[in-house]
């Protein structure tokens, strides 16, 4: 019984959509993520305007200004101005 309750619950966690981030870009200027997610280094191009959906198991963002933020998945991120905040 207690293995029958264990690969139930398993199999809900495997099943279980994952959250993941979105960035949007609400500047005029195409902009430049440097996303770091489980040991992997990518660079995203945003377009003025655009909408990216990342980091569906966590990550560090690195912005166009430096600054480096850690999302968990599930946030909304926007960046205006140069910087980004987060909601």
């Amino acid at each position: 019984m207690k293995r029958m309750i264990m690969m139930l619950l398993v199999s809900a966690a495997v099943s279980a959509p994952a959250m993941a981030a979105s960035v949007t870009n609400k500047d005029g200027d195409t902009q430049v993520l440097v996303i770091v997610e489980g040991g992997s280094r990518m660079e995203v191009a945003l377009e003025p305007g655009a909408t990216e959906t990342i980091c569906p198991s966590g990550c560090f963002v690195t912005l166009p200004n430096g600054d480096r933020i850690a999302l968990n998945g599930g946030e909304n991120v926007e960046i205006e101005g140069g910087s980004a905040s987060v909601k």
